[in-house]
């Protein structure tokens, strides 16, 4: 069964950074694609960045140049550091495949933007 934990939220300054973490388990992970979501309140969810199996990146333009997202295979893991963070950037943030979200959503982990 695929599962994933994420982690790293927290709240933070307009400005300020984070370093989010997911570790997949249950699946071939160094082969899949992978993304990371956010959902704001009362919004969809969203995919903001994703990562090939090969490690090619690409963004959504809310996030380009402010995020940045890698792997870690011999890990299972996942990472997104969120720079120059703005209050429209508050949202669980979740990760899941990169092409499709097929497997069960995690927990997430809250990014709250404020003052």
């Amino acid at each position: 069964q695929v599962h994933f934990v994420e982690s790293g939220g927290g709240l933070v300054q307009p400005g300020g950074s984070l370093r989010l973490s997911c570790t997949a388990s249950g699946l071939a992970f160094s082969l899949a694609a992978m993304g990371w979501y956010r959902q704001a309140p009362g919004k969809q969810r969203e995919l903001v960045a994703n990562i090939s199996a090969g490690g090619v990146p690409n963004y959504a333009a809310s996030v380009q140049g402010r995020f940045v997202i890698s792997r870690e295979n011999t890990k299972n893991t996942m990472y997104l550091i969120i720079s120059n963070l703005k209050p429209a950037d508050t949202a669980v943030y979740f990760c899941n495949g990169g092409v499709t979200a097929s497997w069960p959503w995690g927990q997430g982990t809250q990014v709250t933007v404020s003052l």
